[in-house]
């Protein structure tokens, strides 16, 4: 049986990869210190067998017993709102986090997946961002402590790929929703449902012209696992190259809750993006991947979860 270690195994993204790797057979040890995930996450996997949960934080020493196959690095804080809030604690995870599971991962002879973001790309000025755009990132702003840190990772996974031989994977991940995520995280999708749900305003930025794409956890997951089983050592974009503008996705959710919320507009946050796409036919060439859920089909599923959530 293969033995995968999950960090931010209790977070949005982290705990579906925990379902899908049990359900495939593995043993699957999940590793969260909680401070932005969520036991409710996981709570349904504590009494499997081949589950185990380990509380911790990654940036401080990591020992695990046994062999380890796999390390998948999903740790960290991913929503403006979170890694404002917590910026030092971000640096960490993915400073002295990535440190850590890549020693872990020498150690053991496991292969490692570093879960990076599309905030690489910082405020693009190639549309939609290939692989091979270095990005438009501001160092010193208030979004540069996940935007830097998340650089800083790649680069040290490539260091330990290209000194140490360290079999590893960079999946660049774009917006991504649906079930288990945060209602109070600050990311659109989740914000926009809570509103509308509550009959509230919908808080568009800008002139909510800008725009973004959106990748269903179900297809996100799929990305990132075959790219886990791949023999592609360099980053991979995997995300939904449907791009819809703010304004789109607030008539939209509007119109799939049966809403009689309006859209109020408020300024714009500083070096908020104003486009995100991915360009993915890198991951169709190495993966044979590409999303199958359609924006309003994972809205109304998203929408659902959050129906039991919303009080």
């Amino acid at each position: 049986m293969k033995r995968v270690l999950v960090t931010g195994g209790a977070g949005f993204i982290g705990s579906h990869l925990c379902d899908r790797l049990l359900g495939g057979g593995w043993h699957v040890i999940c590793m969260d210190n909680l401070l932005t995930g969520s036991m409710r996450n996981i709570d349904h996997l504590l009494g499997e067998k081949d589950f185990e949960f380990i509380e911790h934080d990654v940036s401080k020493y990591i020992e695990v017993e046994g062999d380890l196959d796999y390390i998948l690095h999903f740790a960290c804080p991913a929503s403006p709102i979170d890694y404002q809030k917590l910026p030092i604690q971000t640096m960490k995870v993915d400073s002295l986090g990535t440190l850590n599971t890549l020693g872990v991962a020498k150690a053991k002879g496991s292969r490692y997946l570093q879960a990076s973001t599309s905030e690489v790309y910082g405020d693009p000025l190639v549309h939609p961002q290939p692989e091979s755009y270095w990005g438009n990132v501001n160092p010193i702003g208030p979004r540069s402590v996940y935007d830097e840190a998340k650089r800083f990772s790649e680069a040290l996974v490539m260091a330990y790929h290209r000194t140490h031989a360290i079999d590893t994977r960079i999946v660049r991940i774009f917006n991504t929703y649906g079930p288990r995520m945060r209602i109070d995280d600050g990311r659109v999708v989740p914000t926009f449902i809570s509103q509308a749900l509550k009959g509230e305003d919908l808080s568009v930025f800008g002139d909510g012209k800008q725009t973004r794409s959106f990748c269903y956890i179900t297809d996100q997951v799929e990305g990132i696992l075959k790219l886990m089983e791949s023999d592609y050592h360099e980053p991979v974009n995997v995300g939904n190259p449907g791009e819809f503008n703010m304004l789109e996705l607030a008539e939209i959710i509007i119109e799939l809750t049966g809403s009689k919320s309006k859209i109020g507009f408020e300024p714009l946050p500083e070096d908020d993006p104003k486009v995100r796409c991915p360009d993915i036919a890198l991951a169709g060439e190495v993966l044979g991947w590409k999303p199958k859920v359609h924006l309003r089909e994972g809205l109304s599923k998203t929408i659902d979860y959050f129906k039991e959530v919303v009080s």
